[in-house]
């Protein structure tokens, strides 16, 4: 099996990321977003929608989508549990990771795309809706402030993968000038664990 990715884009280091926690080892195809070669007519076959990363099984079945990937290694390879183990535990995990994706990894990404016409070439910039993303990601830092103050971790009391898409999202924040401020300790505190995890650095 083969995962197509970009090493600098944010999704694929979340699926990097989590397979290093499961000591999982695949090959990476490395595809150029910046100029575009995720569009092409032989990478749309696998992905429709054209974005990354996307993984290719031996028999030829392609997986798109962050969190569809890891679903399937979580399945292929329960151990140690990313995506919970109980009912609560895995619904738990699902609804902090979605809310993590869409209220903040999303928000950063639009943000992104939309005020520094990154990919002004296929798509038509909002400036205006960018820096409205970026100060929507920077409301969610406040969200995760109060929620490390009673949790370990976003979801709990294990590292999971709503752990694994906030770092990336925070990191890759910095693109974009979303910081956490001094006032966010119990961001800091998570933050300075997470980061120095050896997976990180995947």
């Amino acid at each position: 099996m083969k995962i197509y990715e970009t090493k600098t884009a944010p999704n694929p280091r979340r699926v990097r990321m989590f397979l290093a926690e499961k000591g999982i080892d695949v090959d990476y195809v490395q595809v150029d977003i910046q100029k575009g070669e995720n569009l092409s007519a032989e990478m749309r076959t696998k992905n429709p929608l054209g974005k990354i990363p996307i993984l290719e099984l031996d028999d030829g079945t392609c997986i798109a989508e962050t969190d569809a990937i890891c679903t399937y290694f979580e399945a292929l390879q329960p151990e140690p549990p990313l995506m919970g183990t109980t009912p609560v535990e895995k619904a738990t995990i699902s609804m902090w990771q979605r809310q993590v994706e869409l209220a903040f990894m999303m928000q950063i990404g639009m943000c992104f795309q939309h005020t520094t016409g990154y990919f002004k070439d296929r798509m038509t910039p909002v400036p205006e809706y960018g820096k409205e993303a970026g100060i929507n990601a920077s409301k969610y830092l406040n969200i995760l402030e109060r929620r490390l103050g009673v949790k370990e971790y976003i979801a709990g009391d294990a590292f999971s993968i709503a752990d694994i898409t906030a770092l990336c999202a925070m990191d890759f924040a910095r693109v974009v000038k979303i910081r956490m401020s001094e006032e966010h300790v119990n961001l800091a505190r998570w933050y300075d664990a997470v980061s120095s995890r050896a997976s990180a650095k995947a």
